[in-house]
């Protein structure tokens, strides 16, 4: 409340544009409950206090634009157990315009940031806001992510193979989407080893609209991870194919010089020995019959 007071402050007296984060709004939550019970109120639901939509809806309402200014809020929500219908998450998320959520799966594999795009959503995402191009592309990326997860459940079982051609086309260009969502951060440069990329959203769209429509589903998986635009991807894409050839070439020139090594020579000329008296003891027994 005291952020909130501050940032009215700066946008009424000082007619300025203020950011406003918040970590955690969950902490909001519960400091509410704890006032609740000890002035003996009867909790609600899950045990929160019975005036949680109240006292949130004061909160989230004083963050707006007027005339003078405005406020634009950055909001950590801490979802207990995973569970989004709990009345606190559902709660704050009924006041927000857009929602991003960090995926544990998507972690797990790897992929930062680790955001869900099929869970996260934004209500500016709306043709009359941004283009009509950049709705569609959104729009396919994440019919081709839904089905992607749809299908997991038979690959797990069954295997890909089980799959139509369609899906198999489908489950390539998901993987490939999921690899190229990943960002190589300015901030992350010290702990990946890797530049840090800005992509305008032009070249943004573009890219992901080449990958939908499958103009470069030859291109391996590893060339979307971790670039900026599709153009990087390809050129990634051009060093791993230079490097396993490199290592093929390695791996016959090996070959080769173990073909060529004394023991090889050894073997070949045992081999032979063993063939001539092989020849002797076939020409002993002619020799006896004759």
């Amino acid at each position: 409340l005291t952020g909130v007071t501050i940032s009215e402050y700066f946008r009424e007296e000082l007619g300025q544009d203020v950011l406003f984060f918040v970590d955690n709004i969950f902490r909001f939550v519960q400091s509410g409950n704890e006032v609740s019970a000890l002035m003996g109120r009867m909790p609600s639901e899950v045990g929160y206090q019975p005036t949680l939509g109240t006292e949130m809806g004061a909160l989230q309402e004083r963050i707006t634009s007027t005339k003078n200014g405005s406020i634009t809020s950055f909001q950590a929500v801490y979802v207990p157990a995973d569970d989004f219908t709990d009345p606190a998450p559902f709660t704050v998320f009924a006041h927000l315009d857009s929602t991003v959520e960090l995926s544990r799966s998507l972690s797990a594999q790897g992929i930062y940031p680790a955001v869900d795009p099929l869970t996260s959503s934004s209500t500016i995402l709306d043709p009359s806001i941004v283009s009509d191009e950049h709705y569609q592309v959104a729009q396919q990326v994440q019919n081709i992510l839904q089905r992607y997860k749809e299908l997991q459940d038979i690959i797990a079982i069954l295997g890909i193979d089980e799959l139509s051609e369609e899906d198999k086309v489908i489950v390539g260009r998901a993987r490939r989407l999921q690899r190229f969502l990943s960002q190589p951060f300015f901030v992350a440069e010290q702990f990946t080893g890797l530049e840090g990329k800005f992509v305008e959203l032009d070249e943004t769209i573009r890219s992901f609209k080449e990958v939908v429509e499958g103009r470069h589903d030859d291109l391996p998986e590893q060339a979307f991870y971790l670039v900026g635009g599709i153009d990087e991807a390809v050129e990634k894409a051009k060093t791993l194919s230079g490097e396993e050839d490199e290592s093929e070439g390695e791996a016959d020139g090996e070959a080769s010089a173990q073909d060529d090594s004394p023991e090889a020579e050894a073997s070949s000329e045992e081999a032979g020995e063993e063939e001539g008296s092989d020849d002797g003891s076939d020409g002993d027994e002619e020799a006896e019959k004759n």
